[in-house]
C-alpha cells in the first residue's frame, strides 16, 4: 500500500515540476533563462511589468486578439455544429448519408495539407476583400470554423442520437415548431456536449500556431501563440525568458476561467436528460 502512495506522489511531483519551474521563472527578478531555478532565491513582478511596458511587443493586444478570436470561434463552431448535428440526427433528406460520410472522410486528412490551396485562395481574397484576408482576425476565424465544423458535427450528432425522439414527437403533438423543439427542449438536454465542444474549440484556438503564424504578419494582429513565439527569438531567448514565463501564466487564466464556468453546465446537464420509465 505504501508503494502505491509513493508512486502517486512521484507522478504528481513529475506533473507539477514544469508548473513550478514556470512560476519560478516568472517571479525571477533577473528574468533570464540562465538564472532560472526550481526554487527561486527572490521574488519580483518585474517580468509582468516588462511584459506590458516593453514597446517592442504588444502583449495586451495579443491577449485581446486571442481571447476574442477564441470566444467567437467557440460560440460560432458550437452553434453551427449543433445545427448541422440536429439536422443529421433528426431529419431524413436526400444526401444525408453521403454528407455524413464526406464529413468523416475529410476529417481523416489534416487541415495543414491544404495550406498551399488555402494560401492561394486567401491571396485572392486579400486583393478583393482585405477585411477577410491576410493580417485579419476575421479571415483566420473563417479558416478555424471550416476546420472544426466537421468533427464537431460528428461529435454532437452522436450525443443527439442518445436523446429520445419521443420528446420531439410529444412536443410536435403539442404544436411546437422545429425551432421551439430545438431551442427549448434539445439544447438544455445536450448542454454537456455543448460545454465540452466549446471548451475544446476555445483551447484549440488559443493554442493554434501554424495557421496563425502564416496568416498574421503585423504585430497588432498577432495572437498569443505567434507573439509569444516571437518573444523568444534567437537573439532574445535568454533575456526574455522571464517575460515569456510570465506571459505563459497569464495565458492560462482565460482557459482555466472558462473551464470552471462551463463545469457547472457539464455536471448539471448530465441529469437533465433523465426520463422516467
Amino acid at each position: 500500500m505504501i508503494w502505491r502512495h509513493a508512486f502517486l506522489l512521484c507522478v504528481v511531483a513529475f506533473a507539477l515540476l514544469p508548473v513550478v519551474f514556470v512560476f519560478s521563472a516568472a517571479l525571477n527578478p533577473l528574468g533570464t533563462l540562465g538564472s532560472s531555478e526550481i526554487i527561486p532565491t527572490g521574488a519580483s513582478f518585474d517580468n509582468f511589468v516588462k511584459l506590458f511596458s516593453d514597446p517592442d511587443h504588444s502583449f495586451g493586444r495579443w491577449m485581446f486578439n486571442s481571447v476574442m478570436l477564441a470566444l467567437v470561434s467557440a460560440f460560432a463552431s458550437v452553434f453551427l455544429g449543433i445545427c448541422a448535428a440536429y439536422a443529421f440526427s433528426r431529419m431524413r433528406f436526400a444526401g444525408r448519408r453521403v454528407g455524413l460520410l464526406a464529413i468523416m472522410l475529410i476529417q481523416m486528412f489534416p487541415q495543414f495539407l491544404a495550406i498551399v490551396a488555402i494560401f492561394i485562395i486567401f491571396t485572392q481574397v486579400t486583393e478583393l476583400f482585405p477585411p477577410f484576408g491576410f493580417d485579419s482576425i476575421w479571415g483566420l476565424l473563417l479558416l478555424y470554423l471550416g476546420g472544426a465544423l466537421g468533427v464537431n458535427t460528428w461529435l454532437m450528432k452522436g450525443f443527439l442520437d442518445t436523446v429520445p425522439k419521443e420528446l420531439d414527437e410529444s412536443a410536435t403533438v403539442d404544436g411546437a415548431s422545429h425551432a421551439q423543439i430545438f431551442f427549448r427542449i434539445i439544447l438544455p438536454l445536450v448542454s454537456p456536449i455543448l460545454a465540452v465542444v466549446a471548451l475544446l474549440a476555445f483551447v484549440g484556438t488559443m493554442n493554434e500556431f501554424l495557421m496563425a503564424n502564416i496568416f498574421l504578419r503585423s504585430d497588432d494582429t498577432k495572437t498569443l501563440a505567434v507573439g509569444m513565439f516571437g518573444l523568444l527569438g534567437p537573439d532574445n531567448r535568454n533575456v526574455n525568458f522571464g517575460a515569456f514565463a510570465a506571459g505563459t501564466l497569464l495565458t492560462a487564466i482565460p482557459t482555466v476561467s472558462l473551464f470552471y464556468w462551463l463545469q457547472k453546465y457539464i455536471t448539471s446537464g448530465l441529469t437533465l436528460g433523465a426520463v422516467k420509465g
